[in-house]
């Protein structure tokens, strides 16, 4: 009896310790969550192998399918628990903070026969000292709290800028300005072949640009808007061509009584990357091997209606478009994508949820081929 009371005291101690610890004017922090999910998938075009990105979370071109395969598949996994470790000191009325987080997502090296094993890896690394932001996070163009509560890994996918990278940021106030990494992503001339690939290129020495105002309302509502300014530049074999890139987005989230709506705009020329994890890309080579911009606007709007202080539900509607001039790009790349979500989630204990999401979505090339899929997903969810 003396030894459960002795091990429950040694739980306690040790749950306490990894909520929070300080040492001198140094306070150390782990966080993060356990996730699990069932997904019950069916790709009208037949599924994606085991393993593929498809089969993990939802990803706005991944959805085709294989012919060869089944239409319907289920996966179970825990790749979305994540880890983080968080430290904050005080010197002498300035404020160091150091933060790294891991998750398991989007790795193949594992298996579905014996271990389903993944290796982690790093999500958010960065350190900060005042107004100062020197590391890899999310990126300066998108607002990660305006995302809606979904199960499905992202959410709302291609409505939103989604981009973590290493930058140097500056804050003051509502005002944020950051030089980002650079990665250019364009199509291949398509010529008289008709087919265009992917050409990326780490070319070049000129950063992104991007500024940002937050700023909210009387009444509660958040709202972002900020601005993207790139070089987008390729230097492979026998190409040297650059061009610039502009985006715009704005966000919100709005209070209504104790529901919330959530909402996204996005427009750009030459966005490519930044929007719908890179659905489309930034431009396209013409029969000289100048780039050619592409432009692209996408946008979601989420509706969270809490039934009770337990129980809750997010409906969610999310889409994408790009303006691909054909005669460079050919009639296989990505054009529209759209998707709709509806979940019920419960969370019996603060840190605990359990939920279940039905989810539809449609990817449409510039040929008219297209892909959809249909996807439930049961999770549990529990913050550590």
């Amino acid at each position: 009896m003396r030894q459960a009371k002795m091990s429950l005291v040694a739980m306690a101690t040790m749950l306490a310790v990894s909520s929070g610890a300080q040492a001198g004017d140094t306070e150390f922090k782990f966080g993060g969550y356990v996730k699990a999910d069932v997904m019950f998938s069916d790709y009208s075009n037949g599924a994606p192998d085991s393993g593929n990105l498809s089969r993990q979370f939802y990803v706005p071109g991944t959805i085709y399918g294989d012919a060869s395969n089944g239409n319907e598949v289920v996966d179970f996994q825990v790749r979305e628990t994540r880890f983080n470790f968080k430290t904050s000191t005080d010197l002498d009325g300035h404020k160091l903070t150091g933060f790294i987080e891991l998750d398991f997502m989007t790795h193949t090296d594992g298996n579905e026969r014996v271990s389903n094993s993944y290796s982690p890896r790093i999500r958010q690394a960065f350190v900060s000292f005042d107004n100062w932001t020197v590391g890899q996070t999310w990126t300066t163009f998108q607002n990660p709290g305006a995302l809606p509560e979904n199960l499905d890994f992202v959410g709302a996918a291609e409505g939103t800028p989604f981009v973590r990278q290493t930058m140097v940021r500056y804050t003051n106030g509502g005002f944020q300005f950051a030089i980002e990494n650079p990665e250019t992503t364009v199509n291949s001339y398509a010529g008289s072949s008709g087919s265009s690939s992917r050409i990326t290129s780490g070319s070049g020495m000129v950063p992104d640009f991007v500024a940002r105002y937050n700023f909210k309302t009387e009444g509660g509502a958040k709202f972002t808007v900020a601005g993207l300014a790139r070089q987008l530049n390729v230097e492979i074999d026998n190409l040297d061509t650059q061009e610039m890139g502009y985006g715009v987005s704005f966000t919100g989230v709005i209070p209504v009584g104790d529901d919330d709506i959530k909402l996204s705009a996005t427009a750009g020329d030459g966005l490519g990357r930044y929007m719908a994890l890179n659905y489309a890309n930034a431009g396209v080579l013409d029969a000289n091997g100048e780039i050619e911009t592409i432009s692209s606007y996408g946008g979601f709007a989420s509706y969270r209606h809490w039934w009770t202080d337990q129980w809750r539900s997010s409906f969610t509607l999310s889409g994408f478009k790009a303006d691909n001039n054909e005669a460079l790009t050919g009639g296989g790349v990505n054009k529209e994508s759209y998707s709709a979500y509806v979940n019920l989630l419960y969370s019996p204990v603060k840190p605990m949820t359990v939920g279940v999401e039905y989810m539809y979505a449609e990817n449409t090339k510039q040929n008219g081929d297209n892909g959809e899929l249909n996807r439930v997903i049961f999770s549990v969810k529990y913050v550590l």
